[in-house]
């Protein structure tokens, strides 16, 4: 019940935030250019609780699933001619209006991310992380292939690869697949031909046990720990050890077990400034332990954290419409690829349980893929409406009602049969629903 609880109020305040602030810029642009706003609605369905000021009935209401903004005189049959309705306004007034929810979206994605990184973040697929193989994790098929830490990936399938997340995002889109990579090894290059695994719930592919070249990070301590008590502090980053740089993870932890009881020395970066600490690994079960646990960690200021996070919402849009490529073309699948309320409530949950910054993670990449799709082409989203504006303005008249009325009904058929399509792989993905039970 616990986990109901958690996954419920998780996806409520995720989607709950990332709505409020799509209709806020519906609302706010319409107000710039006075349109009369009749209802802003979180939800849809029947009113539970809200307010009036001034026209505009705000409100909260019964289904979660979405919002909207009722603009006076939206519709042709609801017109009076009054300058105030939407349909007076010029056409670009309506455009901007249509765009300021996407808008408002990417801007609160950014926001979200950028908030992360500067706190610090433990995400790997970072746009600035270099296409380098850091480890190869044995019986893998990164390893069958042939591949070693350093190796340079320079092209996949004979696409040149910028960096590491252009690797993972080719890898786990072809799950079952062979995928060729030529790779830079010394003064050569090498071909090598890996197959992802495939994920039995998401359909996609692993990374053929393959993990980029970061430099390892302390995340957290046990308890006793033999490196908190030398000074070690969560966040640092390992540089070297006993003068020998620190290339990958694996062979750091193997080091330190053949150093039981031994001093060594762990050069370390913290907050720019390079330190010397001093400590000696415990024994146990005959292997040297530091009592720390490693990942990969990143941490921005201010500015930088920014322009990064601009980079990573761009990567995610580009990365988005390969997978919709990917999808009509019958190399990936659906079902692994597309997320209802389901999967995200339970994805909402999870990141939640692990930590509040991990849930503000998820809801700057749900916000961006909000904008995203709301921005297609499809009748009664923000796109088709501006599909249709861009249509009547370069054919200088409006498309006749009964049209207008067929269309924004083919596109709500659409919306349903598409939610109806990601409801029931959420069921598939989580059913028996585990996800539901205290297990």
């Amino acid at each position: 019940m616990l986990d109901i609880l958690t996954n419920t109020l998780a996806f409520v305040f995720a989607l709950g935030v990332i709505i409020f602030v799509h209709e806020l810029g519906h609302l706010l642009v319409a107000k710039l250019f006075d349109v009369r706003v009749d209802t802003f609605s979180l939800g849809f369905g029947p009113r539970l609780w809200g307010f009036r000021r001034g026209e505009t009935d705000y409100r909260v209401a019964a289904v979660p699933l979405g919002g909207y903004v009722k603009l006076g005189g939206e519709l042709p049959d609801e017109g009076t001619g009054d300058p105030r309705e939407f349909l007076s306004k010029p056409r670009w007034q309506r455009v901007l209006v249509y765009l300021a929810g996407p808008a408002m979206n990417v801007v609160l994605a950014v926001g979200l991310i950028a908030g992360v990184f500067m706190v610090g973040t433990e995400v790997s697929d970072l746009p600035d992380v270099p296409p380098v193989v850091g480890e190869v994790v044995p019986g893998s098929s990164g390893e069958e292939a042939g591949l070693r830490s350093g190796d340079r990936v320079l092209a996949i399938d004979g696409e040149e690869v910028e960096s590491w997340p252009d690797v993972s995002f080719a890898l786990m889109t072809s799950p079952g697949r062979p995928v060729r990579l030529t790779v830079e090894r010394g003064e050569g290059t090498v071909e090598a031909t890996v197959t992802p695994a495939v994920h039995p719930k998401y359909q996609l592919g692993d990374l053929a046990g393959l993990f980029p070249e970061t430099l390892p990070s302390v995340l957290r301590f046990d308890d006793p720990s033999a490196a908190r008590a030398a000074g070690l502090r969560a966040n640092d980053q390992l540089r070297s050890v006993d003068g020998r740089a620190v290339t990958s993870t694996r062979e750091f932890i193997e080091y330190i077990q053949g150093k039981a009881g031994e001093e060594v020395v762990l050069g370390i970066k913290r907050c720019g400034e390079r330190l010397e600490i001093a400590v000696v690994p415990a024994e146990q079960d005959g292997k040297g332990r530091l009592g720390i646990y490693l990942g990969f960690y990143q941490r921005y200021g201010p500015f930088e954290a920014v322009v990064q996070s601009v980079r990573y919402n761009v990567q995610i849009v580009e990365q988005t419409f390969l997978v919709l490529g990917k999808l009509v073309t019958g190399e990936l699948s659906a079902k692994g690829a597309l997320a209802g309320p389901i999967e995200i409530a339970a994805q909402s949950g999870a990141a939640a349980r692990t930590g509040f910054k991990y849930l503000i993670h998820l809801m700057g990449f749900i916000s961006i893929s909000i904008a995203i799709v709301n921005l297609l082409p499809i009748p009664v989203l923000d796109g088709g409406q501006i599909l249709i504006l861009a249509v009547e303005s370069v054919m200088r008249r409006d498309l006749s009602f009964r049209l207008k009325e067929l269309i924004s009904q083919f596109g709500f058929v659409v919306i349903i049969l598409l939610m109806l399509v990601v409801i029931y792989f959420d069921l598939s993905k989580n059913w028996p629903p585990a996800f539901l039970s205290d297990s």
